[in-house]
């Protein structure tokens, strides 16, 4: 089985920054993308970055309303991933979760970004970990 366990989460104000770190473990295997995901109250889960490793090209990918602000890196090598987040807002309050891939499917450049923002393309998932921005 695999396991994917986030930290980094906490109640912080408007503007400040926090960084989300997930690392997946358990019995062999190999992380060909990796995203992260939120859901607030009363609102379906949404994408929010991906970073994808299969065909080898480290591509990331951004939700629009966290472009610019948000920053996803990670290691493939060791299934690390990590969020920084910085001008946060209020709206930014939600359940993080974080979630891989372990197939090893390259994307088409004009069908990546709708493949890796998908939920259903990941096949482990974390707990979560509360982010809360007060105004």
């Amino acid at each position: 089985q695999v396991r994917l366990v986030e930290s980094g989460g906490g109640l912080v104000q408007a503007g400040d920054s926090l960084r989300l770190s997930c690392t997946a473990s358990g019995r062999p295997f190999s992380t060909f993308a990796m995203g992260w995901f939120r859901q607030a109250p009363g609102k379906e889960r949404e994408f929010v970055a991906a970073v994808s490793w299969s065909g080898g090209d480290g591509n990331r990918y951004y939700a629009d309303s966290v472009k610019g602000r948000f920053t996803i890196s990670g290691d493939n090598a060791k299934s690390t991933v990590y969020l920084q987040m910085n001008s946060l807002k209020p709206e930014d309050t939600a359940v993080y979760s974080c979630a891989a891939d372990l197939v090893d499917r390259p994307e088409t450049p004009s069908m990546a970004f709708g493949a890796y923002t998908n939920p259903r393309r990941y096949n482990y998932w974390g707990q979560g970990t509360q982010v809360t921005v007060s105004s």
